[in-house]
């Protein structure tokens, strides 16, 4: 993804290059004078040229997903899927709504998603997926035998897996170049950079002995360690992954995390244990020695909206404003 805007910049600039190049020559080919002064009063006030057309995508476009597989496409997808909410709010992002044509059972934002054909959650429906004859059927994290066998199927399959929030927003521009939407994942994109930049110049002050430790939880005895974006997250947000020692998604050794002693515990509000009926901040309170972590002694275990902080959709910047707020209240709400 990121050869391809590489590769999209250097065209632009060479042809910017290109055209400043051929003006200057005629500049120096022909003397002031033969160019009259109302000719030089129009040009002056000429509007200038409309950059939306360099926003469009030139078809065909060959593309790699995150599996290394490539895929070319002929034009715009007319109708497009998605496996995952990730990806369905993506496509809601950039205006893609009447091009949709099925999303998972687990989709719920925006609103309209909840009224799309269904097409399985974790489980996906195969049967679904055919009969809806998408163009593209954009997935996020899939099982690689089950993308396989999609692809046996004659499903034309595009993975995403971004690791970092920067991976997300040029997945976003990458989703505008396939579906000629362009600009509209530019106005997505350059919403994100600012959510960002505001959480990043909010924690700049705090010193590297000052930073606090946070644990996330997610799920029942489930937490992310290094190399996943929800890590960059909390340390994008100026704190420290308390299960950083670790790499990807795993389940919690209890004392592992006592000895961690986190300063923050975040957890996902949507959860309830269904063995147990509880939800997630009880399990966390209840635990044996757990009482003795600096975060529950000092009542910083903190609800995070689970969407914002689960999805590497175009919202995931605003997780990392509920994150920073959660962290730091006293620098994100001055």
């Amino acid at each position: 993804m990121k050869a391809l805007n590489k590769t999209w910049s250097i065209l632009l600039v060479a042809i910017l290059m290109a055209l400043a190049l051929v003006g200057c020559g005629d500049k120096e080919a022909a003397p002031k004078e033969t160019t009259p002064p109302a000719q030089q009063e129009a040009q002056t006030n000429e509007e200038p040229a409309d950059s939306s057309a360099e926003l469009k995508t030139t078809y065909p476009l060959t593309v790699t997903d995150s599996t290394g597989v490539e895929m070319t496409f002929e034009q715009a997808p007319a109708k497009i899927a998605s496996l995952a909410p990730s990806e369905t709010e993506k496509l809601f992002a950039l205006g893609l709504d009447d091009e949709i044509v099925g999303v998972s059972d687990n989709d719920d934002y925006p609103e309209a998603a909840k009224s799309k054909p269904k097409l399985g959650g974790y489980q996906v429906n195969e049967e679904a997926i055919i009969a809806a004859d998408a163009d593209v059927v954009f997935a996020a994290s899939i099982n690689a035998q089950n993308a396989e066998k999609l692809r046996e199927l004659g499903v034309t399959l595009f993975v995403n897996d971004p690791k970092t929030v920067d991976a997300v927003m040029e997945n976003i521009e990458l989703i505008g170049q396939i579906t000629d939407r362009q600009a509209e994942a530019k106005s997505v994109v350059d919403q994100m950079k600012q959510e960002l930049d505001s959480v990043t110049e909010a924690v700049k002050s705090v010193k590297d002995e000052d930073k606090k430790k946070v644990y996330v939880e997610f799920s029942p005895g489930w937490t992310v360690g290094k190399g996943e974006f929800m890590d960059e997250i909390i340390n994008l947000a100026g704190g420290i992954n308390a299960a950083g020692d670790t790499e990807g998604w795993f389940e919690i050794s209890e004392e592992n995390i006592i000895a961690a002693n986190p300063d923050v515990i975040l957890y996902t509000d949507d959860v309830v244990d269904e063995a147990t009926k509880k939800t997630l901040d009880q399990l966390i309170k209840e635990r044996g020695g757990w009482d003795q972590i600096e975060a529950i002694k000092n009542d910083q275990v903190i609800a995070v909206d689970a969407n914002l902080l689960s999805r590497p959709g175009p919202r995931v910047t605003q997780g990392l404003i509920e994150v920073a707020k959660a962290v730091y209240p006293e620098l994100m709400n001055p």
